[in-house]
């Protein structure tokens, strides 16, 4: 896996534009199953980072938890967000099920399917972007202690 590097600040300039577009953007596996760990989780990776080559975006950070994957992405103004997550998702569950399908086949029975069909998506505006990368880079690490109810 790559170690991604990217700048968090600055402005990105086109044509026309000066801009400095950044999304958090999180995807759930279908029925919450915990799918994303193993040889799976590192090829669900590397398939987002050829589908960010081919595109007009960039991955400043991702990481997965064990039902759902966390991205923060810049974009350029011509991308809209839904042309993003409709991308990333066809090219995902397209890719993931050509290598794991027996594997798969256990999980959804019925159809082809790999993340529920919604996804959360903020701006990274009103936080900080090192703020964003922290709390991505943070998921899936901290096991809090159960707390019995009797004391």
């Amino acid at each position: 896996m790559k170690k991604n590097n990217r700048k968090l600040h600055g402005y990105q300039t086109t044509n026309r534009a000066k801009h400095n577009l950044k999304i958090h953007l999180i995807f759930v596996c279908k029925y919450w199953k915990k799918l994303l760990y193993g040889e799976l989780n590192d090829f669900l990776k590397e398939v987002i980072f050829d589908v960010e080559e081919k595109s007009d975006f960039e991955i400043i950070e991702v990481k997965t938890d064990k039902d759902h994957i966390h991205l923060m992405i810049q974009y350029i103004p011509r991308v809209s967000i839904s042309s993003i997550v409709n991308r990333l998702k066809s090219m995902t569950t397209f890719h993931i099920w050509q290598k794991y399908k027996p594997f798969l086949k256990q999980h959804f029975w019925r159809e082809n399917t790999f993340w529920t069909d919604g996804y959360f998506v903020c701006s990274v505006g009103e936080a900080s972007p090192e703020t964003i990368r922290k709390y991505i880079q943070n998921q899936g690490w901290l096991v809090l202690p159960r707390i019995h109810p009797n004391g």
